[in-house]
């Protein structure tokens, strides 16, 4: 069922490296279509006072707004930061791996 490791430093050895590459692009595409889809659903569900929560983000990704442009503005600047994020988590584990591998 399992396999049975002998010691600590070979359960290391086996640790895989996370691919930084791979991270950034996969949490880049949620982060996206997450943003997008997000201010999508609050256009589509109309009201008085449409997304004034997800407007805040505004502050912080210059041209976004919850509007169909401001959805594109967001998946791009969704994407931007999920990949950012995604690489910088895979590198900071791999270093960490790394330290405990020595």
């Amino acid at each position: 069922m399992g396999t049975d490791f002998k010691s600590n430093d070979e359960l290391s050895r086996v640790v895989a490296k996370i691919q930084g590459g791979v991270l950034a692009v996969v949490c880049g595409l949620m982060g996206g279509l997450g943003l997008f889809f997000m201010t999508a659903w609050l256009l589509l569900e109309g009201g008085p006072k449409v997304g004034s929560h997800l407007q805040l983000l505004s502050n912080y990704f210059i041209g976004y707004s919850v509007t169909w442009k401001g959805s594109l503005v967001g998946l791009f600047y969704g994407a931007l930061t999920g990949g950012i994020l995604g690489w910088a988590i895979g590198f900071i584990y791999n270093r960490v791996v790394g330290i405990r591998g020595r």
